[in-house]
């Protein structure tokens, strides 16, 4: 239902997300009206399209989705409109003198001849025309936002579209609502086109296919990690998506050839594969190539008896390092670049603690980085010396993911960095992170090359190790210490493809027999609120469930509302957030789900005072400290000590996370872990999924299921392929290198 008014008073108003809670006098009276209203002030008529809602603690509202400016018809309501802080410099004395000069005609002066503001005494030339521009300046950005909101378009993207295209917003969505996919990061395809079909735009549009080339290879890299398609791939995946049935080569032809003179995508040929990528990451995975080769090619080697240092720190530690250990560190020292993999029990933090005792004695300076802040604040612990994540460590800035402090014009003050966990780390942050390191920087990357490939596109781990142009060791000797765990030897066990041992006679990895998923579900709310917390002595919110799909009976989200139910009950209005898709309590475990670079953060300092900053990212996990039902906001305190406060638009990036997918676990460690083992799709129930999920565990594993679906999934041995470029282009520009060293000899 719609409802006409003005509004009186504002009783709150988020400037960020336009949330706002408002008196607004209509023809039957008062009303208090609660929704996103953008850039509107008290004065102003207003259209509302919504509906009135009870709310528990605040009784009867008209909850509005849509909101219309109408300007003021009455001179009493221009005169509040005008001076309500709309515009600089005019307050009421200045306004009434505005309006008792021009009358109700005072809006269309403003908007079309502002130069006869200069006619009313004590407003110069300079000042109407300040005025004026305010003013048009404020109604172009609610007609925008106005417009904008009939396609669902959020505030804060709508924000973001009108600084992009200022006044001529309307003018550019009414010509090719598709180029909102070029140039609005947030925009896809279907939103372009749910604009372009109430516009009237043809299906057959080359504007429409331009658009769906770009969302194509957009999707492929968010969705499957993908940094190029081959050609018919690519046609394919269009054909799905664009949805019509006539011949349109001749329109994609030209298409592919504009997009590739302004020089958005690229046609390569990759593997011996016709095949298209978004320019972005053909310049990513050629720069990473290059850089890589370039450090590599320094030669740090010395005359220090590593041998002796080694001895020295085996001694001082009370242990003994296996050969392929202290080769490790050997290549670690000497090389430009140089990578550590192994599977769990294998050594690789006390290696990289030798490798720090070692360089300390070079006086180098070393800066530990990981992908996520778990893995950094794992890394921090066991290393006995600060990481940092890799953005924070490089220190972003202006809340946007390509400005950081330290970059290719200021590089980072490094000798030696070693980054943790590198299986995570995508081609974006890897590329980031290379552009900012010195050329006789020495770069050291550690991590588990049979772990779940990158969230983000790229297969950085795997394409260098394949290469084989960087210096590599992989660690297959289990440490002895290591070996008393059956979480390691059976992590190392279905790695190899063979069953682990269920006898349940160790102390940190059990099997329970389940033969349905209902059954399954009720068992681990009992492990969760009854026999692990008493067994392990450890708080129910400590222990992780890792679950291999979203949906399902043990699924991510059906787990967590049941165990928020057993474990954080419901305890009054003050402490529950009702969303549409969430419902969040005081001192719920949650998670974001996606990279926002925008927002800011505080964390507290040891030595007191705060530490400020911005970013938080896809992984990240925190607890919720507090909760204003009032102003619909949540602060969430993250693990690694950042608090972020989340206003109402932003509530959407957080989800529960007492059960989180295998695949946002990555580079995490948990004491428990409780990991229901289902039947399903083979493409998802994998080995590769399953000693993902062990290996994050640090104490205990609890699996649950039929050993018959266990069996399945450690014999399972398919893994998605990832289409990258990066292992073609190490070959490529290793070859160049050898024949230009070639030429000069």
């Amino acid at each position: 239902m719609k409802v006409n008014g003005t509004i009186e008073n504002i009783i709150f108003h988020n400037t960020e997300n336009g949330y706002t809670v408002m008196n607004l006098e209509t023809q039957d009276g008062e009303v208090i009206a609660v929704g996103v209203l953008p850039m509107l002030k008290v004065g102003e008529d207003v259209e509302l399209d919504g509906e009135y809602v009870n709310n528990q603690t605040y009784g009867i509202q008209f909850s509005f989705k849509i909101c219309k400016s109408l300007p003021p018809k009455t001179t009493g309501g221009i005169v509040k409109y005008l001076s309500s802080g709309l515009i600089k410099g005019v307050g009421e004395t200045t306004a009434r003198l505005i309006v008792s000069y021009f009358k109700e005609d005072t809006l269309n002066v403003l908007e079309n001849e502002p130069a006869k503001l200069a006619n009313i005494k004590g407003i110069s030339v300079a000042k109407a025309m300040s005025i004026a521009n305010q003013y048009v300046s404020v109604k172009n950005m609610q007609d925008t936002i106005m417009f904008l909101q009939e396609y669902d378009i959020t505030l804060k993207m709508a924000m973001k579209i009108h600084n992009i295209y200022q006044d001529k917003t309307i003018e550019q969505l009414n010509q090719n609502p598709y180029k909102l996919v070029e140039d609005i990061e947030g925009i896809g395809f279907l939103t372009a086109d749910k604009i372009a079909v109430k516009l009237g735009l043809p299906l057959n549009s080359s504007f429409r296919f331009r658009a769906g080339v770009l969302h194509v290879l957009k999707t492929s890299a968010d969705t499957d990690g993908h940094t190029f398609l081959p050609l018919d791939e690519m046609y394919i995946n269009l054909a799905k998506l664009i949805n019509i049935d006539e011949d349109y080569s001749k329109i994609l032809e030209n298409v592919l050839f504009q997009l590739q003179i302004d020089n958005l995508i690229k046609k390569e040929n990759l593997f011996d594969t016709e095949c298209i990528m978004l320019i972005k990451y053909y310049n990513i995975e050629k720069n990473i190539a290059k850089k890589l080769l370039l450090m590599s090619d320094f030669n740090h080697r010395h005359d220090r008896d590593l041998d002796f240092d080694i001895t020295e720190f085996e001694r001082i530690n009370n242990i003994e390092f296996h050969e392929q250990q202290k080769y490790a560190v050997k290549t670690a020292i000497d090389m430009g670049v140089s990578i550590i993999t192994g599977g769990p029990g294998t050594g690789k933090t006390t290696i990289i603690n030798c490798i720090l005792a070692i360089f300390r004695k070079f006086n180098k300076k070393v800066y530990l980085m990981a992908p996520t802040g778990r893995a950094a604040k794992r890394m921090s612990e066991t290393c006995d010396k600060e990481a940092k994540t890799i953005h924070r460590a490089l220190e972003l800035e202006f809340g946007n993911s390509e400005y950081f402090k330290y970059n290719e014009f200021n590089k980072l003050p490094a000798d030696v960095v070693i980054v943790d966990e590198v299986s995570m780390v995508d081609v974006n942050l890897f590329n980031i992170l290379l552009r900012a390191l010195p050329k006789k920087c020495q770069l050291i990357l550690v991590g588990d090359k049979d772990q779940l490939p990158s969230v983000g596109a790229g297969n950085v781990l795997s394409d260098i190790l394949a290469s084989g142009k960087i210096a590599s060791v992989l660690l297959t000797e289990i440490y002895r210490q290591a070996k008393e765990s059956l979480i390691v030897l059976n992590a190392h066990a279905i790695n190899k493809g063979q069953m682990p041992k269920l006898d349940n006679s160790s102390k940190d990895f059990f099997f329970i027999n389940c033969e349905s998923q209902t059954l399954m579900l009720e068992t681990i709310l009992q492990l969760i609120t009854q026999r692990l917390p008493k067994y392990m002595n450890i708080e129910p919110v400590k222990i992780q469930v890792l679950a291999p799909m979203k949906n399902g009976v043990c699924g991510v989200e059906n787990l967590n509302k049941n165990i928020q139910e057993r474990i954080n009950k419901y305890e009054g209005a003050n402490y529950e957030l009702v969303t549409e898709r969430v419902t969040f309590r005081i001192n719920d475990k949650v998670m974001q789900i996606v990279n926002d670079y925008s927002v800011e953060w505080t964390r507290s300092l040891a030595e007191g005072g705060q530490e400020k900053g911005v970013g938080v990212f896809n992984g990240d996990i925190g607890t919720i400290e507090s909760i204003d039902i009032f102003k619909k906001e949540i602060t969430v305190l993250f693990d690694d000590g950042r608090q972020i406060v989340y206003t109402k638009g932003d509530t959407n990036s957080l989800v529960l996370a007492y059960a989180i997918t295998i695949h946002k676990s990555q580079g995490s460690e948990f004491d428990v872990v409780v990991m229901p083992i289902i039947s399903g799709m083979g493409k998802i129930l994998t080995r590769n999924l399953l000693y993902t999920a062990i290996t994050r565990a640090k104490k205990l594993v609890v699996l649950l299921g039929e050993p018959k679906n266990l069996a399945r999934m450690v014999h399972n041995n398919y893994t998605r392929n990832r289409y990258s470029a990066l292992l073609q282009y190490l070959n490529e520009e290793s070859e160049k290198i050898r024949n230009l060293f070639g030429e000069l000899d």
